[in-house]
């Protein structure tokens, strides 16, 4: 599908958004940049560069390159935030329609579980985009630093488009 301006996942993808710490990793099909809003620092967000709104609209590129990077995302969250647990979430959904397809690759601290009360999944989730802080720039630029490192050495260096 053609890129939507106005839609923030094609408006990072295409440039015309930039979010605190720029993008981390990228393959021929999918971008990897921290979360920007209310979400936790560390959460990372691997979007399709296209303008994608369901799993199953996934080309044969881009579905070959999603296992893979998706786990590379998890290690780096794990080798940084040491979290409890680290969810991955396919998310899409807007007020009316389909959004540009997100998955986040989310760390889950035994602080961050006890600051909100015991909360776990889509509990905690959910009290996050409505009552969460935004983590400050200079702790996710500080955090985009070294994940960028590790997703290189992990991986290697993005792949040429």
């Amino acid at each position: 599908m053609p890129d939507v301006v106005g839609c923030l996942g094609c408006d990072i993808a295409a440039g015309r958004c930039a979010v605190p710490g720029g993008i981390l990793y990228e393959t021929t099909r999918w971008i990897v940049n921290h979360a920007v809003g209310r979400l936790n620092l560390g959460t990372l967000i691997v979007a399709p560069r296209e303008h994608v709104v369901a799993v199953a609209n996934l080309d044969d590129i881009a579905a070959s390159e999603l296992g893979p990077l998706l786990r590379d995302a998890a290690g780096v969250v794990e080798a940084i935030c040491r979290p409890e647990q680290t969810y991955v979430c396919v998310w899409s959904h807007g007020p009316t329609e389909r959004r540009h397809l997100h998955i986040l690759v989310q760390p889950v601290t035994t602080a961050m579980v006890a600051r909100y009360g015991g909360l776990r999944a889509e509990k905690l989730q959910a009290t996050l985009m409505t009552t969460g802080e935004p983590p400050a720039t200079a702790d996710v630029e500080q955090f985009c630093d070294e994940a960028r490192q590790r997703f290189a050495a992990r991986i290697g260096p993005p792949p040429a488009r």
